[in-house]
């Protein structure tokens, strides 16, 4: 561990483990692989040495984007998927089989980081971890000290109001439950992204909370504004021949069910036709279902389906944007709100996991109950109707995101807990 030589020279760098199924760009540009790549790199720049420990890369890593984990050594532990398991890491049927085996996997490979002595720390995300949990579980004077953060809890049924079919999709979810507990119970410090989740994870994960630790996911500023600026925004407008005036509310996200894109849809049909668009950013497998209820809603004309975009094109997206609207039906942390809050968006968004420690009520945004078309019709209603109170909530939101969300606020939090187990650092 790192410690201070006898004549007096600087302590050695905290070498740190990061344990993850996915990181960018690797492995796509998802809101986890964003997050990994941005706290590797932020680590690195306050001088951290951290190696990663993840699965091979799943595509050709792009000319430009070769030196994005920079100074961060990688090593590769296999992801054997099943067959019709699907895409890696998506379905239920590849999480609850070939993820806790990787975890397996991957945890064991940053135990023998530890055993050789190059590594101080391990920092596991999900149970990418769990083969490090047993075996600090079994000798935890042989480990390092474990950091865990938990992720968005969709194996327990997220962290919002749990529906039927929710509560079913957390029974099918249990090989993976207990792979997420063991690492848990195994941590030295549980991380919470959220103020408003801290109570599901010290209730889920049957974790005290004098081990949890409140450290949020981060959004990097300095890209929001590099990637898209309002040109970007106007550009894109002029190529779908909206108007600088038309209101355009923007969702991005997964399309898969949890996301609430279909009771977004179905306020959208309650709203008076015409004076708006809306565009739905992302892949996935619900985009059938979306598609064919848009068109039976009447709202064929008024929806975009602008598939999965580049990164540039993502944030030119939230410039275009006169609003942006987060239906989800429950919810990690949400990066995608942080991004659009960095560009200056107001909010609709609902209170589901970590959402409320984002969206202040008349402040930033609106807030509604998950699931409830009626009240997320009135919430657009009011917000379509309110258009000289958007760009000052869009400003409060940009201010949050700087005093609580930016990465140099983040990572000194990270940096504050892994003081606690290491020491200096």
């Amino acid at each position: 561990m790192p410690e201070a030589t006898r004549a007096g020279r600087p302590p050695s760098p905290l070498r740190v483990a990061v344990v993850t199924r996915a990181v960018y760009p690797l492995h796509g540009y998802g809101g986890l692989e964003r997050h990994v790549h941005d706290l590797v790199r932020h680590l690195v720049g306050r001088g951290v040495g951290v190696t990663l420990v993840t699965r091979p890369a799943t595509a050709p890593v792009p000319e430009s984007r070769r030196d994005a984990l920079a100074g961060c050594p990688v090593v590769t532990v296999p992801y054997r998927t099943f067959p019709f398991a699907g895409r890696r890491g998506t379905t239920v049927l590849d999480r609850i089989t070939a993820y806790p085996r990787f975890g397996l996997r991957a945890g064991r490979a940053a135990a023998r980081l530890v055993a050789e002595g190059r590594i101080d720390l391990v920092h596991g995300l999900g149970a990418s971890a769990l083969g490090y949990a047993r075996a600090r579980a079994a000798d935890p004077a042989a480990t390092a000290p474990f950091v865990f953060n938990p992720q968005g809890l969709e194996e327990f049924g997220g962290t919002g109001r749990a529906s039927a079919g929710s509560r079913m999709k957390s029974l099918a979810y249990l090989p993976l439950q207990r792979a997420v507990l063991s690492c848990a119970a195994a941590a030295d410090r549980v991380l919470a992204t959220d103020r408003s989740i801290t109570p599901t994870v010290q209730q889920r994960l049957r974790v005290p909370a004098e081990r949890i630790r409140l450290v949020p996911n981060g959004v990097d500023l300095d890209e929001c504004d590099r990637l898209a600026n309002a040109e970007a925004g106007a550009r894109l407008r002029a190529t779908l021949g909206l108007g600088a005036e038309l209101p355009l509310l923007v969702s991005v996200g997964r399309l898969e069910q949890n996301k609430g894109f279909h009771v977004l849809a179905h306020a959208l049909a309650r709203l008076t036709p015409g004076g708006w668009r809306w565009a739905l950013i992302g892949g996935g497998p619900y985009e059938a279902v979306l598609r064919r209820l848009v068109g039976r809603l009447g709202l064929g004309e008024r929806v975009v389906f602008a598939g999965r975009v580049d990164p540039p094109t993502l944030h030119a997206w939230y410039e275009a944007a006169t609003l942006f609207v987060h239906p989800t039906l429950y919810e990690g942390s949400s990066l995608v709100t942080l991004e659009a809050m960095a560009h200056r968006r107001a909010v609709v968004a609902t209170r589901a996991g970590g959402l409320p420690d984002k969206v202040g009520a008349g402040v930033t945004g609106w807030l509604v109950e998950p699931g409830d078309p009626d009240a997320l019709a009135a919430a657009l209603r009011e917000a379509l109707g309110s258009p000289q109170a958007l760009p000052q909530m869009g400003l409060a939101g940009r201010a949050l995101a700087e005093a609580r969300f930016s990465w140099p606020v983040v990572t000194d939090a990270l940096l504050a807990v892994y003081r606690e187990l290491v020491g200096a650092c």
